[in-house]
């Protein structure tokens, strides 16, 4: 089973500077920058323009970036782990099992981007998502 363990930087509303800046500053390649316009297209107006979900490419690994819509980010949660699965089985066998003691903050369920999609602080207070790729 393929398991991969990403960085993903959520930013209060300036996702497209910083991935300027990484750009620039790593050498890296945008891979893709899609607005929560584009994912999301009733969400409020405010947040159309945002970015929902970027990729960069750093030579052999990947950030991941969005500006969060929810919690206010404050030094410390900018930056969590994105953990990549190809079943939905497994991620939720790694949710369910990084929630123990911890807290959910969104639940693992399917969305625009994902079979199964989910948000949890574990009882160290690192925080993780579990994202289920998608087959294309």
């Amino acid at each position: 089973m393929e398991l991969k363990l990403t960085p993903y930087f959520m930013m209060d509303g300036n996702a497209k500077d910083a991935i300027q800046f990484y750009e620039k500053a790593l050498d890296a390649k945008v891979v893709t920058i899609q607005t929560y316009g584009e994912v999301f297209p009733t969400c409020p107006s405010a947040i159309k323009g945002h970015v929902a979900h970027a990729m960069l490419k750093v030579g052999e690994s990947v950030l991941l970036f969005s500006d969060t819509p929810g919690p206010v980010i404050e030094k410390g949660n900018q930056l969590m782990i994105s953990i990549s699965t190809k079943t939905k089985e497994r991620s939720k066998q790694i949710f369910e099992t990084l929630q123990q003691g911890g807290k959910v903050n969104q639940p693992l369920e399917e969305t625009p981007f994902s079979p199964a999609f989910g948000n949890v602080t574990d009882k160290f207070g690192i925080t993780f998502q579990v994202v289920t790729e998608r087959e294309y």
